[in-house]
């Protein structure tokens, strides 16, 4: 009867704890997730501008199901689950704002992932390490921008996050279930985009040895759940031609990320490299520098053969640097009220350095180009009757999102739109078709890239140039950021 009381108390004084963890796990991930949200919401509609990646997610999320389907066999199968969910999402908000719905996802799954990457933090090194981890995650420049993106990229960052935190479960408890968690949780992220994969190889990296095995099931698991994902996608290969090689600003960058994190992992551990926490588990540093330098690296490296290096691909990497941050901060501020008052100064410090950064990350001139700001100069420079020319071709999507931009004026070199085409920028006529269009035109308004950009040498793009050069005169031009628009006529006519 005593040893059963015992037993029963025990349990009891167990399952009591067990109940205090789990309400201090979500007061460690508290302040991260409101910081999140925070950062997430201010300035999140960008002055009420899109840009051309976002105007693309806003037009295959109102496609119909069949046309989605069929497009998605096209082009931009790599991001075909988030146009599903996105396309659910717009059906079921109606008339709500479009930039809300479009970028609230993002918003909530940065939050969810910070929530992850303190509770990864708090079950390696303790919940200050924890707090600290998501706060830090939170507050990351690149984390802060896609954020605020109506992409897939959050997505991807929030399940790779949470497989990694069942991944460091999984190898504590050797729990079966949570394995399978892990695969699912996996190929949601692959399926989201692909890059996901590379993710992999930090886990494997990580892992103790004990657990490799269950880990190559997994991991084969969720490579053959990728494989037809990965065959389509290598089929519309062409839509990443546009990347360049890395760029010399992309790799100091990322170097820079990575001296921080081997200076943050060698506060923790006492030196670069370290052996795991303890035998059987996860150690924080390993992980967090396999996160961070691994997933950049491979696909950098492939970008020296075929270039596809873009810091969004491997955003997750910063929930790596953001571990290796907050255990950092943790070691350096425990135990002495003079070295916090010190980590307090140097984090009011960092808020105000980074103050501009976060301005900047909120401005429509932040990204790449301002599809609403093309949109109006096309609207004021055109008159009805006009020809519309976009050159090139994909420089269509920056009228997709407005059809007030173009009302009035004939796009010239459309033969099938993007939805009956089943593309994402439509179908253009024949060069030879376009050349006999063209000359008999008075008046073309042509929506075009900035000056010194690149020029696609297909036979259509090239007729667009020599027809112009040779038959018209620019008579006015507008320009917003990312982009030109420019009035062409017939000399003498401007």
């Amino acid at each position: 009867m005593a040893c059963t009381a015992q037993a029963a108390a025990r349990e009891g004084s167990l399952e009591h704890a067990g109940v205090r963890r789990r309400g201090h796990a979500w007061a460690v991930a508290a302040p991260g997730v409101l910081l999140s949200l925070v950062l997430g919401l201010w300035g999140v509609r960008r002055e009420g501008t899109l840009w051309r990646d976002e105007a693309v997610t806003y037009d295959m999320a109102r496609r119909g199901l069949p046309d989605l389907w069929h497009t998605l066999g096209n082009a931009d199968a790599v991001h075909g689950l988030y146009y599903l969910l996105m396309r659910g999402l717009f059906a079921l908000c109606g008339d709500v704002d479009p930039l809300l719905v479009l970028r609230l996802p993002s918003v909530a799954a940065t939050a969810v992932a910070a929530a992850g990457v303190a509770c990864l933090g708090r079950r390696l090194a303790g919940p200050r390490a924890g707090l600290l981890a998501g706060a830090a995650f939170a507050s990351l420049p690149l984390v802060q921008r896609y954020a605020q993106e109506g992409r897939s990229y959050a997505l991807v960052l929030a399940a790779v996050v949470w497989a990694t935190y069942t991944l460091v479960c999984a190898v504590e408890t050797r729990g079966p279930r949570l394995w399978v968690l892990y695969g699912v949780l996996m190929l949601t992220a692959c399926l989201l985009h692909e890059f996901a994969v590379l993710a992999l190889a930090a886990h494997a990296v990580a892992l103790p040895r004990a657990a490799r095995r269950r880990w190559s099931v997994a991991a084969t698991a969720v490579t053959l759940g990728l494989a037809p994902l990965a065959l389509l996608s290598h089929r519309q290969s062409a839509q990443v031609d546009w990347i360049g090689g890395p760029s010399w600003s992309a790799v100091l960058w990322s170097l820079g990320l990575w001296t921080l994190g081997l200076l943050a992992a060698v506060v923790v551990t006492g030196r670069p490299t370290s052996p795991r926490a303890a035998r059987g588990t996860v150690s924080l540093p390993v992980l967090g520098l396999a996160l961070l330098i691994l997933p950049p690296l491979a696909l950098g490296l492939v970008s020296l053969v075929k270039p596809l290096y873009v810091d969004r691909y491997v955003l997750y990497g910063q929930a790596g640097l953001a571990l290796l941050l907050g255990a950092a901060l943790d070691r350096l501020t425990r135990g002495a009220r003079r070295r916090a008052l010190a980590a307090i100064a140097m984090s009011v410090t960092a808020a105000v350095a980074l103050m501009p950064l976060c301005l900047d990350i909120r401005a429509p001139e932040s990204r790449v180009d301002d599809t609403t700001a093309a949109a109006r100069a096309l609207r004021d420079i055109g008159a009805p009757g006009d020809a519309v020319l976009y050159l090139p071709l994909r420089r269509r999507v920056w009228a997709l999102p407005y059809p007030w931009a173009a009302r009035g004026l004939h796009d010239i070199a459309l033969d099938r739109s993007p939805a009956a085409s089943h593309t994402l920028y439509g179908t253009e006529v024949a060069p030879g078709v376009l050349r006999a269009r063209l000359v008999a035109e008075s008046r073309v308004v042509v929506v075009t890239d900035p000056a010194g950009q690149p020029v696609d040498a297909v036979p259509g793009e090239t007729v667009k140039r020599q027809v112009l050069a040779h038959h018209f005169e620019p008579c006015a031009t507008r320009r917003a950021h990312g982009a030109r628009i420019v009035l062409y006529a017939r000399p003498g006519l401007c």
